[in-house]
């Protein structure tokens, strides 16, 4: 439960896909001009990553890596697929975007007009591929994991858009610097905004200096008692 809980906040706030990676920037300074906008787009890659993420670890897991199709028997032992991964996470992301959009511009027509060509272009959205492949290059152990990995990637990418488009909302009754406005005061937000969520970096990592240094103690009382017995010993020896 523990590693589930770290996996989650480390993955929103510290391995933010946009203020860590800069991931999915196209999109993010594209459609964050509004917050509705932004919500409905954020929505679209969490629900993208969840599916995308566990789908592509039971993938690499049973057809992928190296020895995955040892389960069709021992002859497939040696198989190495590997090479195929880049096409088989594109294809199954495509896949779930193409359903997104037929679901947004069923249901919320407007939606699907203000987002524009940018909802399609989820499927190369950059932050998606990432998460799949950062899946795969740390390792997650269990699908369990891989789902918490994609939705906690997901909500850390729509807090970054969320942020960005009321700020830029408000920037709009502000008395900007003419050169600044646009695009230019947004990377300086951006970076004050990536700024500020390397703050979280020491939320997860606190106790282990405690645990590093408590074997220093541990040795050097060790070392303590090994020079009193030596001592004691040279004083029965004289």
């Amino acid at each position: 439960m523990i590693e589930h809980i770290e996996l989650f906040f480390k993955s929103i706030f510290i391995d933010n896909m946009v203020f860590a990676v800069f991931l999915g920037m196209c999109s993010y300074l594209a459609v964050s001009k509004k917050v509705a906008t932004a919500v409905g787009l954020g929505a679209a890659v969490i629900f993208v990553l969840a599916i995308t993420v566990p789908l592509n670890w039971l993938l690499d897991q049973y057809l992928l890596q190296p020895g995955a199709l040892v389960w069709l028997g021992p002859e497939f032992a040696e198989y190495d697929l590997s090479f195929l991964s880049f096409i088989m996470f594109i294809a199954t992301i495509a896949t779930m975007v193409q359903l997104v959009e037929i679901v947004v511009e069923k249901f919320s027509p407007s939606l699907y007009n203000s987002l524009g060509i940018f909802l399609p272009l989820i499927a190369v959205n950059c932050a998606i591929l990432g998460g799949s492949l950062f899946m795969q290059s740390r390792e997650i152990e269990t699908l369990g994991l891989a789902v918490n990995y994609g939705i906690s990637s997901g909500i850390g990418w729509f807090l970054a858009i969320l942020a960005i488009a009321a700020i830029r909302e408000k920037i709009r009754y502000s008395n900007v610097p003419a050169p600044l406005r646009g695009l230019g005061i947004t990377f300086i937000v951006t970076g004050l905004m990536g700024i500020g969520f390397l703050s979280f970096g020491g939320m997860l990592t606190g106790g282990d200096e405690e645990v590093k240094e408590a074997p220093k103690e541990v040795v050097v009382e060790t070392i303590a008692i090994e020079k009193e017995e030596v001592s004691n010993q040279t004083q029965i020896v004289n």
